[in-house]
């Protein structure tokens, strides 16, 4: 479709070089801006043959729509639709320019790039010999209000998980600052002891050996290193800088302050660079060393000028109101004079489209937006949504719907009351249900190939076979007693393996019974018999091609088999990093996956770039930091209570604070405050990141908030729940803006 650019679009395309700071409100067409200003420049002649516009971006999918749009725009023009531009990931783009000179920051030209999997796995192993050097390191931090049964529970069960979550942030921040573990330690020494958290720097230490070990970097070494191979060689960036005359940032918002140290090297002084983004939507400061104010100061510093996109033809006019006075609200009456002053929320407000444009707003009188009047239990809230689609979804087959949830727990929770209630669902969380489910059926195989002679197990790998009976009732009556059947074989050995003169199969009292009603029984049991003996002879195999012949057994659809594989790469590395892990370790591995306590991807339309349009008449469950960037024309936003959405006052609980740490300390955020006290050679005063975590963190729920406001096309539809304890009450935005949206009707 041909791009006809609004007014204050228009604007921005009328660049033609310095630095420039655009802000860009949710559903504005940056992605359309952007890239049309890119094709712009390529067609005026200010890019010459031999250089590229650089467009830098988030994430994958992004840059796939990125080219897609410049090509269009350059082909309107009966330009070369593939010259002029490049378009890269901000790791995709440090991964370039380290691998063309690796020895600069001392790196093998046959480096290794490892994944966040992997990372995490190399992490963990650094993290649990740090534990078994330091078996009282948590006295320091336990609280002293829990009795020996208790503080042994939490060792036991808390404690590790704990020092992963802080070594973590602990690594991510290190390198962020540039500080390498020789520097920490040199620092440290300096220092003197009292720093218990920094002193996990040793954890930091073992995992950077790790790495090296295996001639590899993580990607936030990609990003440190870029950096300073920039710095190193004032040729080699003259050369890039040479190439790229233009930088484009995407969602600039999200950049660190390590990451724009970088962009600002290519373009140097004199360059040119246009960041959009949108300082309301930066809601992954908990995940990463991202700050929004950094691109406001950028904005305010001498010389760079500064548009607005404004206009968004996405909401109907009553939702763009509810978001807008959201913005309000916390600039103006936040019941917490510190997040006022902080401005979470910041102009510009959203505009509707002028008239005449090509993306009109939905009428308000096609719209609906409601607030529930009261928190419910969180079964009666997912229920009271579960029927409110239930009679949404039959009139409306054409339209799109999403629930955005706070948490992938709480996602998981919804997307079964779904299935339970027949409605079709579509998942855009951290693991989804296939992921789950195929973790499991091969888990509980593996547990059954580690305990060979186990009837029960066996059984439960005949159901795991079986599974799709479940949606027949007279396959599941029959895989219930035939799997009933397999528990009263004594001897495994005298079905699986029947070489040795008798054969439980024709021996079977059970088996002869359901021969009477099913003479296929027995060739169904053959069957089964067959793969589980080629099961017990792939055991002998390294675990990832264990798992393929079990994925080939069990498995048709092509993305139940992506996720095998996808589980297979994960326990090879495991088997890397644990030699002697043999089927019980493994099969704890998958049940973690299975329960959702690893952090573990799977395939899905999430990793290609989700298409809402192409799930018309069917329900998204997706959290509310996976819906940013895409719309629905029907919305409910769910749990907005004062645990998930907290103002930074007085007695709220924070999830980042344990329970059995004491003085309710963010173990995380003094971690943090401490490596920038080394760095800085400055006080460290224990409980004031704490505190101020608490501050970032209610402020970026209130971005969060925002966002899932603003995905709402046509209906937005918010409610709340008493917790898990029944005494939770709503957010202070909550009642804000339920009590407005009333005030208006």
């Amino acid at each position: 479709m041909k791009f006809k650019p609004r007014p204050k679009q228009a604007e921005v395309l009328r660049y033609t070089g310095g630095k420039m700071v655009v802000m860009a409100v949710p559903g504005s067409g940056k992605t359309r801006t952007l890239s049309a200003l890119a094709a712009k420049l390529i067609k005026s002649g200010a890019v010459r043959a031999d250089q590229e516009v650089l467009i830098v971006t988030l994430v994958n999918s992004a840059v796939d729509n990125f080219t897609r749009q410049v090509r269009e725009r350059l082909e309107e023009a009966r330009l070369i639709p593939t010259l002029g531009y490049r378009v890269r990931t901000l790791h995709s783009l440090c991964s370039d320019i380290v691998r063309e000179r690796p020895s600069l920051v001392g790196l093998a030209n046959d480096f290794t790039i490892v994944d966040e999997r992997e990372s995490d796995g190399i992490l963990e192993e650094a993290a649990v010999a740090w534990l078994k050097a330091n078996p009282h390191a948590a006295d320091e931090f336990l609280s002293s209000e829990l009795d020996d049964q208790r503080r042994d529970q939490v060792l036991r069960e808390d404690w590790g998980e704990t020092v992963i979550d802080v070594a973590r942030a602990f690594v991510r921040q290190a390198k962020d600052e540039q500080l390498t573990p020789e520097q920490l330690h040199e620092k440290l020494d300096r220092r003197g002891r009292g720093l218990h958290l920094a002193e996990m720097g040793a954890i930091y230490t073992n995992y950077q050996r790790s790495l090296t070990y295996r001639g590899a970097v993580d990607f936030q070494d990609l990003i440190r290193l870029a950096l300073t191979a920039l710095e190193r060689d004032e040729r080699y960036l003259a050369r890039l800088r040479e190439h790229f005359p233009f930088v484009l940032e995407d969602e600039a918002q999200d950049s660190s302050l390590l990451q724009e140290a970088i962009l600002r090297l290519l373009v140097g002084e004199k360059g040119n660079w246009v960041r959009m983004g949108d300082p309301n939507q930066a809601i992954y400061e908990t995940f990463t060393t991202a700050r929004p104010e950094n691109l406001i100061r950028f904005r305010d510093s001498k010389g760079v000028k500064h548009s607005d996109l404004p206009n968004s033809g996405r909401s109907a006019p009553k939702i763009i109101d509810v978001a807008n006075q959201l913005i309000g609200w916390t600039r103006g009456a936040h019941p917490n004079p510190v997040m006022r002053d902080r401005q979470p929320l910041t102009p510009p407000l959203i505009e509707p489209t002028p008239k005449g444009d090509p993306q009109p707003n939905p009428p308000d009188s096609d719209a609906h937006v409601y607030f529930a009047p009261n928190a419910m239990p969180p079964a009666e809230e997912v229920q009271t949504v579960i029927q409110s689609l239930r009679r949404w979804l039959p009139e409306h087959p054409d339209r799109t719907a999403a629930v955005l949830v706070p948490s992938n727990r709480f996602g998981f929770r919804v997307v079964d009351a779904l299935k339970s209630a027949k409605l079709p669902t579509v998942e855009l969380l951290r693991s989804t249900t296939s992921t789950r489910e195929a973790a499991g059926a091969m888990g509980n195989i593996l547990q059954y190939l580690s305990k060979p002679t186990d009837a029960n197990l066996l059984s439960r790998v005949y159901k795991v076979w079986r599974r799709d009976d479940r949606d027949d009732e007279a396959a599941a009556s029959r895989m219930e007693l035939v799997a009933a059947a397999l528990r009263k074989c004594v001897h495994v050995e005298e079905y699986i393996w029947n070489t040795i003169g008798r054969d439980w199969l024709d021996e079977s009292p059970e088996i002869a019974a359901l021969e009477e009603n099913d003479p296929y029984i027995k060739g169904h049991l053959e069957v089964f018999r067959v793969m589980v003996r080629r099961w017990h002879e792939a055991v002998i195999l390294p675990i990832d091609q264990l798992i393929l012949i079990l994925a080939g057994d069990l498995f048709a659809a092509e993305a139940d088999l992506a996720i095998a594989h996808s589980i297979a790469v994960l326990l090879r590395q495991r088997e890397e990093l644990h030699p002697d892990w043999r089927l019980p370790q493994y099969t704890e591995e998958l049940a973690a996956i299975a329960r959702n306590e690893r952090r573990f991807l799977g395939v899905s339309d999430a990793d290609l770039g989700f298409d809402p349009d192409a799930h018309k008449g069917k329900v998204t469950v997706a959290t509310m930091h996976a819906a940013k960037g895409l719309e629905w024309d029907r919305v409910y936003l769910m749990s907005v209570n004062l645990y998930d959405f907290p103002s930074a006052l007085p007695g709220e609980q924070y999830m980042s604070e344990k329970w059995f740490i004491r003085d309710r300390l963010n173990l995380e955020a003094e971690a943090l405050a401490q490596i920038r006290a080394l760095k800085g050679n400055t006080d460290y005063h224990e409980g004031a990141a704490t505190e101020n975590a608490r501050l970032d963190y209610a402020a970026e729920r209130l971005r969060l908030l925002y966002v899932g406001i603003t995905r709402a096309r046509r209906d937005l539809i918010v409610t709340t729940n008493t917790g898990r304890n029944g005494r939770v009450p709503p957010s202070a935005a909550f009642q804000e803006l339920r009590g407005y949206v009333e005030g208006q009707t």
